[in-house]
């Protein structure tokens, strides 16, 4: 696929860690991540029999835990360690219908029927905001009309004004120990050099993207987000 020499680099700023085998086969213990409730979020959405993709996979843990409920996975990530990973899982637990595609936001090119389900869950805060919202429209294009959009990412719900006493609060709160959570040093650089949003700003990005939000979900500590979306016809 040829990809225009403007387009943003999205391995470029997925994050040097990202990239590193080493720090992708500790991934899963430190992120603590349990996607039982997602899935059953999606299936309580319509997901049983449908088709998912699932852009940003990392290590494809939600695209496992919800292939026995769908016609078809796709996972989706511009990490090959990230993927590498997530295979060796597909062979070890013998699943047969999750393809594994590295591609971006930006760069990932859909074949098939349209989707039913895409979700995203913290990947799309790697993207400058003008870079998201042209996210948003390519993977809206993804989605049958009537189809779900699901994510979660850092996304700060509140005022400018008030950004820097709510993002000191959850610092605060960062894990004392690299390996079993984000320290507060990762977590400053998460704020200074990666590319999390307003949530009043993405919600206008949604919506012109033909994604009308169903559902939004807001944290105690403002930080993290999660919407609902359905392609308007």
């Amino acid at each position: 696929m040829q990809v225009a020499a403007w387009l943003f680099d999205e391995t470029a700023h997925a994050g040097l860690e990202h990239l590193d085998p080493a720090y992708v086969d500790a991934y899963d213990q430190k992120s603590a991540y349990d996607p039982s409730r997602d899935v059953a979020r999606l299936r309580n959405l319509g997901l049983d029999g449908s088709s998912l993709v699932d852009l940003g996979c990392g290590t494809g843990l939600l695209a496992v835990a919800a292939a026995p409920f769908c016609r078809r996975v796709v996972a989706v990530d511009v990490s090959a360690p990230m993927l590498e990973v997530l295979e060796a899982r597909i062979r070890q637990r013998g699943i047969t219908n999750v393809e594994c595609v590295r591609a971006g936001f930006l760069t990932y090119a859909h074949r098939g029927a349209p989707a039913d389900f895409v979700c995203s869950r913290h990947a799309l805060h790697h993207l400058p905001d003008f870079w998201k919202a042209m996210a948003l429209v390519r993977l809206a294009a993804v989605l049958r009309s009537g189809g779900v959009f699901w994510m979660r990412d850092i996304m700060y719900s509140c005022d400018p004004l008030e950004t820097g006493r709510v993002i000191e609060n959850w610092l605060n709160g960062a894990s004392g120990r690299r390996d079993i959570g984000w320290t507060r040093a990762e977590l400053e650089t998460h704020v200074r050099s990666e590319y999390s949003t307003f949530t009043w700003l993405l919600e206008s990005m949604l919506e012109r993207a033909g994604l009308a939000i169903r559902e939004r979900e807001f944290s105690d500590s403002r930080i993290y987000a999660a919407y609902t979306c359905v392609r308007a016809p």
